[in-house]
């Protein structure tokens, strides 16, 4: 009898401590949601401020117009694919496209409130299979690209410009994703799944012959770093190639 009580204490116990878990992942994500979602409204207003912008931040149909460009984010967000030189596990998807144009119009704060609903309606649509850590990681990702390239834009809005803030944007977005990866990421991935470090790192080394055995450092840079290039690269040509054509529908649609 005192052995089935043991039994059903530890029972409680891993999943108290599960839920914990679960719930440390939720608090820290929207604590993050909320520090860049402030950093950007702030930065958006000091643009606005320079530029001697009139009118509210957010209109109402401002705001339709980021649920619309979310919801074509999250689309793209669900078609996502592997690439041969990394393991399964990352994927490239193109979710950043829209979500780049509609930020050069609406700003840096919708920016990343576009990406903070893209995560939402994915949630619902397909729930989380990371306990939220690559939910998280998504989204800090998506803002390491987003937000330097829109504030850059913001307060000077032209054609170089904005081929500067696409640059600036795809090199923040390759360093900030390889070093996360590093740091976070894939130690999280590791903890979450029981899987030691370096089996994770053999993945990569089965696919890409760049990845050295037992070197995060390695993995990073020959699987990590060529994903984020090529999602930063990809959707700074295609908004540059299509944003000023589409520029006076989407800001008529969006009454500014």
């Amino acid at each position: 009898r005192p052995s089935g009580r043991k039994t059903e204490e530890n029972i409680m116990q891993d999943l108290f401590q599960k839920v914990s878990e679960k719930a440390g992942y939720v608090l820290g994500f929207l604590v993050v949601v909320v520090a860049l979602f402030l950093a950007a409204l702030l930065l958006e207003k000091a643009a606005r401020k320079k530029n001697a912008a009139k009118g509210p931040i957010f209109s109402t149909r401002k705001m339709a117009m980021i649920g619309m460009f979310s919801a074509i984010a999250m689309i793209l967000h669900l078609f996502d694919f592997p690439l041969p030189f990394a393991p399964d596990f990352y994927k490239l998807d193109f979710s950043e496209l829209p979500i780049l144009v509609g930020t050069f119009a609406f700003g840096p704060a919708a920016g990343v409130m576009m990406e903070f609903i893209k995560i939402l309606l994915k949630l619902f649509i397909k729930g989380t299979s990371t306990v939220f850590v690559g939910d998280l990681a998504n989204f800090a990702v998506g803002c390491s690209f987003i937000l330097p390239a829109s504030v850059i834009y913001a307060f000077r809005k032209n054609k170089k410009n904005a081929i500067l803030a696409c640059c600036a944007g795809t090199l923040v977005l390759t360093l900030f994703g390889t070093a996360f990866n590093a740091v976070y990421l894939l130690p999280a991935f590791s903890k979450l799944y029981g899987l030691p470090l370096d089996t994770l790192i053999e993945m990569g080394s089965t696919v890409n012959p760049l990845v050295n055995e037992g070197s995060i450092i390695s993995f990073v840079i020959a699987c990590v770093a060529p994903l984020n290039l090529i999602k930063g690269a990809s959707a700074s040509i295609v908004t540059l190639l299509i944003y000023k054509p589409l520029s006076p529908i989407i800001k008529t649609g969006a009454g500014m």
